[in-house]
């Protein structure tokens, strides 16, 4: 019988810095509260708007609370920011922590009442900037709350799936998770009246060559279907009217693409990495193509087309 290796065990092993394995392993608990928020808690809205005037569900506001909670706790972060919060907050207990760090706490809330999977979704990067490329981040981590409880996490030394067992643990499932070069399916995000030509003749191409849709509408779920089959692409693109698309760079699009290229996957906005890119914003956007290499390669032909 395999021996079972828990997650602060893997930090240690694998040589993880020892505040930065304090710093996910607080995350870690904050997200068995948040667990088991969904499964118990009230559904309904919370009566606020978020920053980018989006109607709060009560479990939005409870995650948020809970995980800045956390972070708050460690005396390890200077800065933090979520989709939820109204600006950048400093910790009381550490304003020079060594970490900063940018959250949704609650991905694809909107699914909740669908009973779908949703996600928490954590970048944290070095120092006190919030606004660094992608590249800089020292840790990316999500965690699905689907059929199973799941904790995907990097720190640059591979991909590494963690389960939540019956006594609220975390548990290696996987490690070094490495996707194929090419998949067979696709996650087509945005409408498609408002797609772009070029966009289309991507999706196009997929279609005729027998990939099969998976979208769910919750973009950490989504991932962790490209990483649960080993491969495909999931994309959001610019839209004809809104060239930046949906998805936010430091809350959902960093974090994911370093987690996707640390598996052996690439991210790309369709012209460039998306962890090259420079944000001056917290609420930034970008198109993305993200999976397997050989779709986000093909993308990026076909957005290159005149």
């Amino acid at each position: 019988m395999a021996k079972l290796i828990y997650l602060m065990r893997h930090l240690r092993e694998s040589g993880t810095d020892r505040k930065l394995q304090q710093l996910i392993l607080e995350l870690s608990e904050a997200s068995k509260y948040i667990a088991h928020a969904i499964k118990t808690g009230e559904m309904g809205y919370a009566g606020t708007s978020n920053l980018y005037g989006e109607y709060q569900l009560t479990l939005d506001v409870l995650a948020d609370k809970i995980i800045k909670e956390r972070l708050d706790h460690t005396g390890l972060v200077s800065y933090m920011i979520s989709e939820e919060m109204n600006g950048v907050t400093s910790s009381h207990k550490n304003s020079m922590g060594p970490y900063s760090v940018c959250y949704d706490p609650l991905d694809g809330s909107s699914l909740i009442d669908a009973n779908l999977s949703i996600g928490t979704i954590i970048s944290v990067m070095p120092g006190k900037q919030i606004l660094q490329p992608g590249k800089n981040q020292v840790a990316a981590l999500y965690f699905l709350y689907g059929p199973r409880a799941a904790l995907i996490y990097t720190v640059g030394n591979g991909t590494h799936l963690f389960v939540l067992n019956d006594a609220y643990e975390y548990i290696l499932q996987e490690e070094y998770i490495t996707l194929n070069g090419f998949g067979n399916t696709y996650a087509p995000g945005g409408l498609k009246q408002k797609w772009t030509s070029k966009h289309a003749m991507f999706i196009h191409y997929l279609e005729d060559n027998g990939y099969k849709l998976r979208y769910s509408g919750a973009f950490a779920a989504d991932i962790n279907h490209l990483i649960a089959k080993k491969g495909g692409v999931f994309t959001y693109p610019a839209l004809k009217d809104e060239e930046s698309g949906k998805l936010r760079l430091l809350f959902e699009l960093f974090p994911m693409a370093f987690i996707i290229e640390q598996a052996g996957g690439a991210a790309s906005n369709g012209t460039m990495r998306i962890l090259d890119i420079e944000p001056s914003d917290f609420s930034q956007r970008s198109p993305i193509y993200i999976g397997s290499k050989k779709e986000v390669r093909i993308a990026g032909k076909y957005l290159k087309k005149i």
